[in-house]
């Protein structure tokens, strides 16, 4: 993921309504560190050119011809696990925000969202956090809950990483972390990626899964 400060994030546009392109982008084209590299109006299309050039962030609907939004975030977590994935849907239907999140893409927002939670969406998740519209969270938290563990899986972290996770969870970014905690950034990535090993978790969104199943998130349906 883009480290530098000084470099825009990269940004990859798949959706096959052109109209709804050429809005998202003079959209993006005015936040100076954002930058579309591309445009593609399929999921094919979209895994050739990250093959080719892989960005940031894909966005990228859910509806497309040939690959789907959420076969194309499977293709990216297992061929480019690097892109971040941020999913546009008109839907907020439980069958497709349950397929957006095990495909495990970082972030799922509604297209009717306005331009400042759309370009927050889009800056939390480059700051390796994730982002979901209050409704798909809504949704998302349903059907965990339903399927939570019975026994609680938190007993091998300590307790600053539990302190962490409950940040990550809040949409802390680790910069926000580091200050809140008075620690620095890099440790606060070091606690992240123990984190992650010890939750056998791989990616911040089955992190995610782990906080709802264990209740380490203050989010309340």
């Amino acid at each position: 993921m883009n480290t530098d400060e000084n470099k825009p994030i990269r940004i990859l546009i798949a959706d096959d309504h052109q109209m709804f392109v050429d809005g998202l982008k003079a959209l993006l084209k005015r936040e100076k560190d954002l930058l579309v590299i591309g445009e593609v109006s399929s999921g094919d299309q979209a895994a050739e050119f990250i093959s080719h050039n892989p960005p940031d962030l894909l966005i990228t609907d859910i509806s497309m011809p040939g690959m789907s939004g959420v076969e194309l975030t499977c293709w990216v977590k297992q061929h480019h696990p690097e892109v971040k994935v941020l999913v546009l849907t008109m839907y907020n239907d439980r069958e497709i925000v349950n397929e957006i999140l095990m495909s495990e893409a970082e972030g799922c927002i509604l297209k009717n969202t306005g331009k400042q939670e759309l370009t927050n969406a889009i800056k939390r998740i480059a700051d390796n956090s994730t982002y979901y519209s209050t409704e798909v969270l809504n949704i998302m938290m349903t059907r965990l809950k339903k399927h939570k563990t019975i026994e609680k899986n938190t007993s091998l972290l300590t307790p600053r990483e539990i302190e962490i996770v409950k940040l990550i969870m809040e949409e802390y970014s680790s910069e926000e972390i580091a200050e809140k905690l008075f620690i620095s950034k890099r440790t606060v990535d070091t606690h992240r990626k123990n984190i992650i090993q010890k939750t056998n978790t791989r990616t911040i969104v089955g992190l995610l899964k782990f906080a709802i199943e264990n209740n380490l998130t203050e989010y309340n349906l």
